[in-house]
């Protein structure tokens, strides 16, 4: 009885690892930028340090709340540590003309992508706006969180901060 549970506590382990080990990475996804410019998601990266996807849109009370609120400190944060965020906008065709001058009247100095049709938005698994993704030096996808509430954006840069003393 005792080296049957030993057995099974053992397979159960093996499985949970394996499951642990099986990491998510970002997919590769043709994008544009607001400029037109194709955008290849495999060549997201911030120099071998981690960093952020934050999906957004527009029409997204919270997604603009949440986004307006990183953006006064993020010129800091960058100084700090580094840090660089894609904000993919999920507009779809008729809005994404938007976007642009959206984010230029805002002054966000966020990498700006366009998911005219949702392909990354899919790919991710993202249901609804906002969702960050928070993402190591290699392409992994370490945490995400969806929907915002006032201060989540301080909760993403510790956790930021954390991965990036750990891949130190």
């Amino acid at each position: 009885m005792l080296k049957t549970k030993l057995i099974l506590s053992l397979l159960f382990l093996g499985a949970f690892i394996s499951l642990n080990a099986a990491e998510r990475t970002v997919p590769s996804v043709k994008l544009k930028d607001t400029k037109g410019k194709p955008f290849d998601t495999k060549n997201m990266t911030n120099d071998g340090k981690p960093y952020i996807i934050n999906f957004w849109a527009t029409w997204c009370k919270p997604c603009i709340q949440e986004l307006v609120n990183i953006n006064e400190t993020y010129t800091q944060w960058q100084k700090e540590s580094g840090i660089k965020i894609y904000a993919v906008s999920i507009d779809d065709s008729r809005n994404s003309k938007r976007v642009a001058p959206f984010v230029n009247g805002r002054g966000w100095n966020y990498e700006v992508l366009l998911d005219v049709n949702s392909d990354l938005k899919r790919a991710m698994n993202v249901n609804n706006p906002p969702h960050t993704f928070l993402v190591d030096g290699k392409g992994n996808i370490v945490w995400e969180h969806n929907g915002y509430a006032q201060g989540d954006e301080k909760t993403l840069y510790k956790k930021y901060k954390e991965l990036l003393e750990s891949s130190k």
